[in-house]
């Protein structure tokens, strides 16, 4: 039997500081700052970072995803409210993360037995709304199979490739967790908090949505559990059934076939 849980508002991160709030932006690109009644003061803003991050922290990384990739400073500077201090000091965390982590040398081979799992992987369609899909498969996950390297590598590279495919004008990708079969077996905190903090610290914002499908009663003490490691991304979160996820975020032709009748 499935639980259906509805979505959970919440505030603080409360395992690390973090913004007291999750606001909605609208979409807008640094390709277009020259329109609209803030283009001006945001063009300044991103160019201002741009020039501290030379000044203060020219041993970065220039080109896409560096200092100077002006799109990406425009990123944070959204996340962080247009605080140039507090946008500066998170993108130059998540740059350095990028390098320590080697974001830029992942790649299918490097990641090939987690995804043979099958645990996760990138939807070949767009939802309903333009968004790339990701989808997880927690029944295929087993804590000890592999070293958590390789889980989290294949959770950054899946990212990446997500939002490598995002349509003009897009900002956002879609997360659906398919717990059906989920049991104790297949709980693992560990990676979970690594999960939600890379997508907090790194990739911040680009969940639109996410998705639980068809949770068993076993996930209700692992939902308490992880809510408060999630506390930001609660209102992102909807308990949903499989009959959801078909009418509501693809056609007929784009459904995942886990989730085709």
């Amino acid at each position: 039997m499935a639980l259906r849980l509805p979505p959970t508002p919440f505030s603080n991160f409360s395992v690390k500081p973090r913004s007291s709030s999750f606001p909605r932006f609208a979409n807008f690109s640094v390709h277009n700052l020259s329109s609209g009644p803030n283009s001006d003061n945001s063009r300044k803003l991103v160019m201002k970072v741009k020039e501290k991050l030379e000044k203060d922290h020219f041993s970065l990384p220039t080109g896409k995803n560096g200092r100077d990739d002006e799109e990406l400073i425009l990123w944070f500077l959204k996340d962080r409210r247009f605080s140039v201090e507090e946008a500066i000091s998170k993108l130059t965390k998540a740059i350095k993360w990028r390098e320590e982590f080697g974001v830029s040398e992942l790649s299918e081979e490097s990641v090939r037995r987690a995804a043979a799992t099958g645990k996760s992987y990138l939807h070949d369609s767009l939802d309903v709304h333009g968004r790339p899909v990701l989808v997880v498969v927690p029944s295929k996950h087993f804590p000890e199979m592999l070293d958590r390297s390789e889980d989290e590598r294949l959770c950054v590279f899946l990212l990446e490739k997500a939002l490598s495919r995002l349509p003009d004008g897009k900002e956002e990708i879609l997360g659906i967790f398919d717990l059906r079969g989920f049991g104790m077996k297949n709980a693992d905190l560990k990676f979970l908090t690594f999960l939600f903090d890379v997508l907090y610290y790194y990739y911040p914002r680009r969940l639109g949505r996410v998705l639980f499908v068809d949770a068993p009663f076993v996930f209700q003490p692992i939902w308490q559990l992880a809510k408060p490691l999630i506390k930001s991304y609660a209102s992102l979160v909807r308990f949903c059934s499989v009959e959801d996820v078909r009418k509501e975020y693809f056609t007929e032709s784009t459904v995942p076939a886990s989730f085709r009748r």
